[in-house]
């Protein structure tokens, strides 16, 4: 290994993290903005970012692992959509594998990233609320309630995104960060739809989605403070 890149391990809501290239230190916080979701933070200190080397002084490959605790994400592939999760909460780990590109100065660095992921969760639950009231639009009915069984299978996908750094003094610099996820694990929910009107009475239905899929889509953001011995 020529080179460690960054070592990232998050404390509380922040993370320390090391860049080989020039030993820097620091503290940077990172969330995760799912598309159609709800706000998510990583967990402490279950998180290992940016462990890496250099191919050139330009190029380097980096991976690590992040275990988030996700408040809610969305499905896709099923009959009714929503703008609320369908999912959540539930626990997750992430590992990303990146290829980077770097380049700058002194004074500043650009890092260009793009990869790929997987993840898996566990203790995942179906927000029923948001899907009943998906489902009871859908149907057209004044009430409905869902009761769906799911798989829980490894998810993967793709990412990018780009990094700038900026020293202001020789020991002293700020970090900000976005990484866009696009991914996705099959649930294959199927289950039943209990509900109706005053019109059409109350009924039962029976539901296969096999291609639902839980939409691993969103946006991860960091904002770090380094300390560098260069």
């Amino acid at each position: 290994m020529k080179k460690i890149l960054i070592v990232l391990a998050f404390i509380s809501v922040s993370q320390i993290f090391n860049q080989a290239q020039s030993q820097d230190m620091g503290v940077s916080f990172s969330f995760f903005f799912p598309k159609n979701g709800y706000f998510s933070a990583p967990i402490s200190p279950f998180s290992l970012r940016g462990v890496g080397f250099n191919l050139t002084r330009n190029i380097a490959l980096e991976s690590g692992f992040s275990l988030y605790r996700m408040s809610g994400m969305n499905v896709t592939g099923m009959d009714f959509e929503s703008k609320e999760p369908m999912v959540g909460p539930f626990f997750n780990i992430m590992v990303p594998a990146e290829l980077i590109l770097q380049f700058g100065n002194d004074n500043i660095e650009f890092r260009l990233k793009g990869g790929g992921f997987a993840f898996y969760n566990f203790g995942t639950k179906l927000n029923y609320g948001n899907i009943d009231r998906a489902a009871r639009e859908h149907l057209g009915w004044t009430i409905a309630n869902a009761n769906f069984d799911f798989d829980n299978k490894i998810g993967y996908g793709y990412q990018f995104g780009a990094e700038v750094t900026s020293y202001f003094a020789q020991q002293f610099g700020v970090s900000l960060g976005a990484n866009y996820y696009v991914g996705g694990s099959k649930l294959n929910m199927r289950g039943s739809i209990s509900g109706g009107s005053e019109v059409d009475g109350i009924r039962t239905v029976q539901v296969d989605y096999p291609d639902a899929k839980l939409d691993y889509t969103g946006l991860e953001i960091s904002i770090g403070v380094i300390f560098t011995t260069r």
